[in-house]
């Protein structure tokens, strides 16, 4: 199928946004059917244009064979369209990694992680450009904040990468960004990629990591459907994770806990708590013993995530014997613990490197 790119200058494309959404890849199904009944069609149209968008990977309304000539005329004259995002380039790393760098429509970048494990393919998206956030390990932050991204850029990186590699089994929201400082996209995007006559991915293969955004966490605990839920921690006190995360000064951990037991009261959920370890700064038996402590409040399991070096920080990585320590004091406190060791670190793609060679220096 024909990939028309839809560029703009970045003004054009915020001007276009905040007077009507005509980009027929951001809307969920029921958006759609409004669309098309206004057009005084038949609603169940609108089912042809999601299916041929997510499930088929149509780039262009002309694509979509089951609209009569007409419709899509029309479609078209009032200006409605189907985004794509540019791929500027991929990186392979040794162990099966790879890497996309892509392009906005206004210009901004971002990148996209493929995982595969065997069969099994996860998806690490990007859910804004640049972040605010400020963490002190993650490459991200030097390139601060420069916008949110839509529902159909979210979406769109699973369509191409999924285009190019085959089925996705997972999409993890732990790519670039803090996805519930852009929550009404990425709760769209995750009814995207859920829904059966797209990607169909089912709502307990999606998963939102979130450094600590409570209200967003409060908000996600209403919802009707529940993706999985990770929180990045990263230290068992205030004092240290304030540290390292600015985040903690406006919610320290008591806050947090507070609202991840709310959290569990409404949906029943277990939630996955990551942890970074830095070594010399939070990677000791006495922090290790705290972290148990202080999890044991909720229904939880804990990620233990390899630090991954990048010129922009100081930080270095705790060693394989200290790692493993810290696991067993963990399991030997009842808590469900996995290393996540390093991967796709050769071409800056391990967590915390996204956007390390996008900061100008």
């Amino acid at each position: 199928m024909r990939r028309e790119k839809h560029y703009s200058t970045g003004a054009d494309l915020l001007c276009k946004m905040a007077i009507v959404d005509k980009d027929l890849k951001n809307k969920t199904l029921s958006e759609l059917e409004e669309i098309v009944e206004n057009f005084g069609q038949k609603k169940y149209l609108a089912k042809y244009i999601f299916t041929f968008i997510h499930s088929r990977g149509a780039s262009d309304i002309s694509d979509i064979s089951p609209l009569s000539k007409t419709f899509r005329a029309e479609l078209a004259e009032q200006g409605y369209y189907i985004s794509h995002l540019n791929t500027v380039q991929t990186f392979t790393d040794p162990d099966g990694t790879i890497k996309y760098l892509f392009e906005l429509g206004d210009g901004n970048q971002v990148e996209t992680v493929l995982l595969s494990d065997g069969k099994r393919k996860t998806l690490c998206v990007s859910t804004q450009a640049g972040c605010s956030m400020d963490c002190a390990f993650c490459a991200t932050a030097k390139l601060k904040f420069q916008r949110n991204l839509t529902a159909a850029e979210i979406v769109d990186q699973a369509n191409i990468i999924q285009g190019d590699s085959g089925k996705i089994n997972n999409v993890v929201y732990m790519g670039m960004g803090e996805p519930l400082q852009n929550y009404d996209a990425v709760l769209k995007s995750v009814r995207i990629l859920n829904h059966p006559d797209g990607k169909n991915i089912g709502i307990r293969h999606l998963t939102i990591s979130t450094c600590g955004e409570v209200e967003g966490i409060r908000r996600l605990a209403e919802e009707d459907i529940h993706p999985r839920l990770a929180i990045s921690l990263n230290a068992p006190v205030d004092v240290l994770r304030s540290k390292i995360m600015a985040i903690n000064k406006k919610c320290p951990i008591a806050a947090l806990f507070a609202t991840v037991k709310y959290y569990q009261l409404k949906t029943g959920d277990r939630v996955t708590f990551e942890y970074v370890l830095i070594k010399g700064l939070n990677d000791s038996k006495l922090h290790a013993q705290m972290l148990a402590k202080l999890v044991h409040q909720v229904k939880c399991n804990v990620n233990l995530i390899e630090y991954n070096p990048h010129p922009l920080c100081p930080f270095t990585a705790s060693n394989r014997q200290i790692i493993k320590r810290f696991t067993q004091v963990l399991e030997e406190a009842g808590i469900e613990t996995t290393i996540r060791f390093k991967k796709g670190r050769k071409i800056k793609a391990a967590c915390g490197q996204l956007g390390a060679d996008l900061v100008k220096m």
